[in-house]
């Protein structure tokens, strides 16, 4: 049914000329005038003569009379079969709010519903639009469609995900499966791999060439902020060229003077030592080697070069973990839904990555440098003995990190550590290239 009267139309979209508007009806709501603007989608409940009908105890009942959801907010519109469009809430009083109900056929719209109390906390909204005409359903849904491909571009496609099963308290998998539906709907195409043992994303990651990634727009980690490291020092272990800092003074006295590194040579491997139950990333794992072009995305700063897959290539976590710090610092909601929907919708946020050097002598007295790199933080003394320790107690959950804590704590143990900085000396408002190296014990 097509309703005149554009006031009452402009009034719904802040007076601005839809592109497309018909009459339907929307689940648990009601007849409405849904409109297709230029940046999204909005609707205007047709007004009953019955004026008495949502009023109980002379309290007004039901939703609002307008409402509007963005095409940045929208990430699936589908088509379903023939079925029952409710006339009103079916959580309110039966005596009060109880109508009539429709076989008609619909189509939803799926969206993001922000929260009023926490904004940062996101949940999936349906939105249940039935019509008579199975016509009008297909032509709204294809209409969405092309306006949403504008928002498309820098929305994933294809990702790779990895899925830590033993992750917090061992719910990776029952996490993955809670947000996998928002991807399928979304239409992102998925490749899950549950890790078997530890360091298996790692490996997984360095191992994989580019021309392998570069089908992918991103690579997922459900699981913890550990979890996610390790995926990104298996990317980072072939695809980044830095610098390494200036190795410590006793080190290079050690072994009578210091050969200068070269960043695109490869650290040979000369560890025996088994470290597969090391919670952290075996120390010869991590070596930069030669930086290949072939064509690929790369990023170039000074004495920085990073090759990328490609241009759309970001990385991304669900929270499954005991802690999970990183994604609080990105979506700021401890919540795998918010964070799924941030990753359908294209949503992105810069992150900074630290590089950690050790310095160690091998056994032909030779100083070799081993990288690894953190997206949180990184911790030295009591704190990497903590996170050993609590390796013994997964079991526990975030519990764990006070226990080993506790024990640690207790051992009273000492650590030394030496702190280098670069002294500037440069006119103000100019960035010197070099400084001076001072040493404070």
């Amino acid at each position: 049914m097509e309703r005149n009267g554009d006031d009452s139309i402009r009034d719904a979209v802040g007076g601005q000329e839809p592109v497309l508007r018909s009459s339907l009806f929307l689940d648990h709501v009601g007849e409405v005038i849904l409109c297709l603007n230029s940046d999204g989608l909005s609707w205007k409940l047709v007004q009953s003569s019955d004026t008495d009908r949502n009023i109980c105890f002379r309290i007004k009942l039901g939703p609002p009379d307008a409402a509007d959801v963005k095409f940045s907010d929208i990430y699936a519109v589908e088509l379903i079969d023939q079925g029952v469009v409710h006339r009103s809430n079916p959580s309110s009083p039966a005596r009060c709010l109880l109508g009539p109900e429709w076989q008609m056929h619909r189509f939803i719209v799926h969206a993001v519903q922000r929260s009023k109390s926490q904004p940062s906390l996101w949940t999936a909204a349906m939105y249940n639009f039935g019509h008579k005409d199975p016509q009008t359903c297909q032509m709204w849904v294809d209409r969405i469609n092309a306006s949403l491909s504008r928002e498309m571009e820098d929305r994933p496609k294809n990702l790779l995900i990895f899925v830590h099963p033993m992750s917090g308290k061992g719910n990776g998998c029952q996490t993955w499966e809670t947000v996998a539906p928002i991807f399928s709907r979304a239409n992102v195409q998925t490749k899950v791999i549950v890790t078997e043992r530890a360091g298996h994303a790692f490996d997984v990651m360095r191992t994989t060439t580019d021309e392998e990634l570069r089908q992918y727009d991103g690579v997922l980690a459900v699981g913890g902020d550990g979890f996610f490291n390790e995926i990104l020092n298996g990317f980072l272990s072939t695809r980044l060229k830095a610098a390494y800092p200036p190795a410590p003074a006793d080190f290079v006295q050690s072994v009578g003077g210091y050969n200068d590194f070269s960043v695109d040579e490869p650290v040979a491997d000369t560890s025996s030592h088994d470290e597969d139950d090391s919670p952290l990333i075996p120390n010869n794992a991590l070596g930069i080697s030669t930086l290949r072009a072939e064509g690929d995305s790369s990023y170039t700063d000074g004495d920085l070069k990073f090759l990328v897959p490609n241009e759309r290539f970001r990385l991304g976590i669900i929270p499954a973990g005991s802690t999970d710090a990183i994604v609080i610092c990105t979506t700021g909601a401890r919540d795998p839904i918010t964070s799924a929907l941030h990753i359908v919708l294209g949503k992105r946020v810069g992150l900074d990555i630290g590089q950690i050097v050790r310095w160690r002598i091998t056994s032909t007295s030779k100083v070799e440098p081993c990288a690894r790199y953190a997206a949180s933080f990184a911790g030295y003394g009591f704190y990497g003995d903590v996170i050993t320790e609590s390796e013994k107690y997964r079991w526990m959950g975030p519990k764990r990190y006070d226990y080993s804590g506790t024990k640690v704590f207790m051992r009273h143990r000492s650590y030394e550590a030496e702190i280098a900085c670069l002294e500037i000396k440069a006119q103000e408002g100019t960035i010197p290239s070099e400084g001076q190296k001072k040493c404070r014990r």
